[in-house]
């Protein structure tokens, strides 16, 4: 069984909280005015805090849930510089632990993260309560809050903070569903991890547990069901051939095009993690490593032995990670 794939419904009334007064857009409904796109890191930061604090209490909501949570890639798109820690220093562990698709956090700390995301601190996700309500972080400083509830009282908050929320269709960030179908790793892709681990050996199993970064766990027929048990809710798990002993071949098969690739290593004591790196700086990276491989950051040069996305325990796929 594929499993089951839930949606959700989008709430009725949806509104774009800004620091930008309506009156300074053009004909094209672009801002002209003088407000910077970057975080005051004060008041201001401080009124878009409040605002989705008002939204949230007209919602009835005390509660959030993590949906597409991310932190800072390869390249960084924020106006300002990623943070270590991603903004999350204080929120959750260094590891990330409970920073995942699905985690319940307090409404408290729903609203750090909107106030990493308005610093452009390196973490991204949007905030939800399935069907009810959702607020996530555009660029500059576009706030996006929908509800079930119109939230007068919070448009009265929000205007009296100096800020503006404005009606609007729905947000531009909505999720998009998957181009192709998503397999549920339940109980059929498991039977079928372990006839591929019977068929060649050891695997490796990414485990992305949020995007932009991943666990890596080499897999045999006696790990197997440990390495499951303790696998991330909702991530997106791809299995890949086993590392190389052979470092000089690895090297000697990267790109000649001086592209970046992304570098999966393990050292000596069997951890093994994966960066990114220009090809000049892989001998350096791999020196001293057990086995190594290089996977291409192009999507039509990546192919994964298998591809699935971790089930509730329910079995209802909600995850909408692409496959």
């Amino acid at each position: 069984m594929a499993g089951v794939v839930s949606g959700g419904g989008a709430p009725a009334f949806c509104y774009r909280v800004t620091k930008y007064d309506p009156a300074d857009r053009d004909e094209r409904g672009s801002y002209v005015g003088g407000e910077d796109v970057v975080s005051d890191h004060g008041v201001v930061e401080a009124a878009y805090l409040a605002a989705v604090g008002a939204f949230a209490a007209d919602s009835g909501v005390t509660t959030l849930s993590v949906r597409e949570p991310a932190v800072a890639g390869l390249v960084n798109f924020g106006v300002e510089p990623a943070v270590d820690g991603h903004g999350l220093a204080g929120l959750f562990p260094a590891d990330l632990a409970g920073y995942h698709d699905g985690a319940e956090i307090p409404l408290a700390v729903g609203l750090e993260l909107v106030r990493a995301m308005l610093r452009d601190n390196g973490a991204w996700c949007r905030l939800e309560v399935d069907g009810r309500f959702s607020v996530h972080v555009g660029w500059d400083q576009y706030v996006y809050v929908s509800s079930t509830s119109a939230c007068a009282g919070a448009v009265a908050v929000t205007h009296r903070l100096g800020l503006f929320a404005e009606p609007i269709p729905e947000s531009p960030y909505l999720p998009e569903p998957p181009e192709s179908p998503v397999r549920a790793a339940g109980d059929a892709f498991w039977t079928d991890v372990a006839g591929l681990v019977a068929a060649r050996g050891p695997v490796l199993l990414e485990e992305g547990f949020v995007g932009n970064a991943s666990r890596w766990h080499r897999l045999t027929a006696e790990r197997l069901g440990a390495v499951r048990a303790g696998l991330t809710p909702r991530s997106r798990l791809l299995l890949w051939p086993d590392l190389s002993t052979d470092i000089a071949a690895v090297l000697a098969a990267l790109p000649a095009d001086d592209s970046t690739v992304e570098v999966v290593r393990e050292d000596r004591s069997g951890t093994i993690t994966s960066r990114y790196a220009e090809e000049d700086s892989c001998p350096a990276l791999l020196a001293g490593a057990r086995a190594a491989a290089v996977l291409s950051l192009y999507a039509d040069e990546r192919h994964p032995l298998m591809t699935a996305v971790l089930p509730d325990p329910d079995g209802v796929l909600r995850a909408r990670w692409a496959p």
